[in-house]
C-alpha cells in the first residue's frame, strides 16, 4: 500500500461587489460552513468554528463547552465534566473537515477506523473552550486515513491521540 496525501480542493465563496464565485483557500469556517462539510447536528455538533485550516494538512477547531450541553445531567450531577468519548468524537470532527476538503475524497462520509494512543491528561469542564489541533499524516488509497490530534485548555494539554477514518461512498 503507498502512503500519498492527495492535493486540497479549494472553496468558492462569493466576491464582495458580485455573485461571481471568486477561488481562494478557506482558512476559517463558521458554522454554518461547517455543517455544510459534517453530517453531525445537535446535540453531536461538537465544533463552533474552524480558526484555521491548511488544506490537506491540518485543521485548529474550537469547542465552547457550556453546562447546557445534555451529558453534564448525568456526567456527573454536582460536578460535571465533559466525557472523554466526546472530546476524541470533537477532535474526530476537525479531523473530518480536513478528510472532507481534500479533492479526491470528496462525496463520501468518513467514519472511525481506528482510535490509537488516546490519553487524556486534564479534565474539560463547562466554561472551558476546548482547542482542538489535527494534522493529516497520510491517506492510503484514497480511502484511509491517519491523523494526529491534540487538545487543549488554556494551552494546556486535556488529550492526544491517533485517529484513523475510512471513507464510506
Amino acid at each position: 500500500m503507498s502512503s500519498t496525501v492527495t492535493e486540497p480542493k479549494t472553496t468558492e465563496a462569493l466576491s464582495e461587489n458580485a455573485s461571481t464565485p471568486v477561488t481562494e483557500n478557506k482558512k476559517t469556517f463558521n458554522i454554518e460552513e461547517i455543517q455544510k462539510l459534517l453530517p453531525h447536528r445537535y446535540p453531536f455538533a461538537l465544533v463552533d468554528k474552524i480558526i484555521d485550516f491548511v488544506p490537506g494538512k491540518s485543521a485548529v477547531g474550537v469547542k465552547n463547552v457550556t453546562f447546557n450541553e445534555p451529558h453534564f445531567q448525568g456526567h456527573f450531577p454536582g460536578k460535571p465534566i465533559m466525557p472523554g468519548v466526546l472530546i476524541v468524537e470533537a477532535m474526530a470532527q476537525v479531523g473530518g473537515v480536513v478528510m472532507t476538503q481534500v479533492h479526491e475524497l470528496e462525496g463520501g462520509l468518513f467514519l472511525f477506523a481506528g482510535i490509537d494512543k488516546v490519553r487524556f491528561r486534564r479534565q474539560v469542564v463547562p466554561g472551558d473552550q476546548l482547542v482542538m489541533t489535527v494534522e493529516l499524516l497520510w491517506v492510503k488509497q484514497r480511502r484511509f486515513g491517519k491523523m494526529r490530534a491534540i487538545a487543549e485548555v488554556d494551552g494546556q494539554l486535556a488529550c492526544e491521540g491517533e485517529l484513523m477514518f475510512s471513507l464510506v461512498t
